[in-house]
């Protein structure tokens, strides 16, 4: 692995990562598992990426962990996205913005599980700061089942300040603590804006909370008396997209459907797509914006 290559592990993250068009250097495969991984094999060989076979041992510790299921993809090291990225992304989509921050999360699992639920939420971008942070390894990436390849990834040197800056945009800034005075099912969570989940153990840290506009938490029946940041994480961001979805969450004008992708070389790494997917691009009107 050179300085300039990243390790994408696993059948999924994989399969993922050539739909995106992440630029492969070589396609990592056990012996043992080549025939199960065929088609993976036939894609990179049609794309004259090559194809090396390696010891289990050696790919697990390549990659760092042993759920890599004997497939590895080598490629470029990925491009981060900056804030104002994220904000396009939306305003392209016609969308009033929705993104993730992540104050600090601490354990790749839970990071990449979050990054998952993000994706299929309609997330536009993901917010994190430089340190402190559990870095986006392949077992993130595996955890997140390849939805890290086609979302914008933003991190940031000053999370707080970053958090600001989209304030002045017009996004709001919602806050997940336990103590907060609002359930999550009492908030408003339409329009423009930013979710923020907190570590694992310390929940927000103090300059994220002075930022926050809005405090909202799940309420708690049992004996336990937290979640899993993940699991927290990914209530959350389900609840601002069924929010978001509800028909007076839409302006009265609607937009034109997208006019339908031509298929790629890529696409026959895909299922069928779904009757849902396909009406995707004709959704009704956006929700209320507010952002400049």
């Amino acid at each position: 692995m050179a300085d300039d290559e990243e390790l994408v592990a696993g059948r999924r993250p994989v399969e993922e990562a050539f739909v995106a068009g992440r630029a492969a250097r070589r396609l990592l495969v056990t012996p043992q598992r080549r025939d199960a991984l065929e088609r993976l094999v036939l894609h990179a060989t049609a794309l004259r990426i090559p194809v090396v076979e390696v010891e289990g041992g050696t790919l697990t510790a390549t990659a760092g962990f042993d759920g890599h299921q004997g497939v590895a993809l080598v490629v470029e090291a990925r491009r981060f996205a900056a804030p104002d990225e994220i904000l396009a992304r939306a305003i392209g989509r016609g969308e009033a913005p929705f993104v993730l921050a992540l104050d600090s999360l601490e354990d790749p699992q839970n990071l990449g599980s979050l990054l998952r639920s993000a994706e299929a939420a309609g997330v536009d971008g993901v917010l994190f700061p430089t340190r402190r942070q559990a870095p986006l390894s392949p077992a993130a990436v595996k955890a997140s089942a390849g939805a890290s390849e086609h979302l914008l990834l933003a991190p940031v040197d000053d999370l707080a300040g970053a958090l600001a800056g989209l304030h002045l945009r017009g996004l709001r800034i919602v806050g997940a603590d336990a103590d907060a005075a609002l359930t999550y099912r009492e908030a408003d969570l339409r329009g423009p804006l930013v979710l923020v989940v907190g570590s694992e153990g310390r929940g927000l840290a103090p300059p994220i909370r002075r930022r926050c506009d809005l405090l909202i938490r799940i309420p708690m029946r049992g004996r336990i008396a937290s979640l899993n940041a993940a699991v927290a994480g990914s209530i959350l961001v389900f609840e601002a997209a069924m929010q978001r979805a509800a028909p007076d969450a839409r302006l009265p004008r609607m937009r034109a459907c997208r006019p339908p992708r031509p298929i790629s070389p890529t696409a026959r790494l895909r299922r069928s797509p779904s009757p849902a997917a396909t009406t995707r691009g004709c959704a009704a009107d956006a929700p209320p914006g507010g952002y400049a």
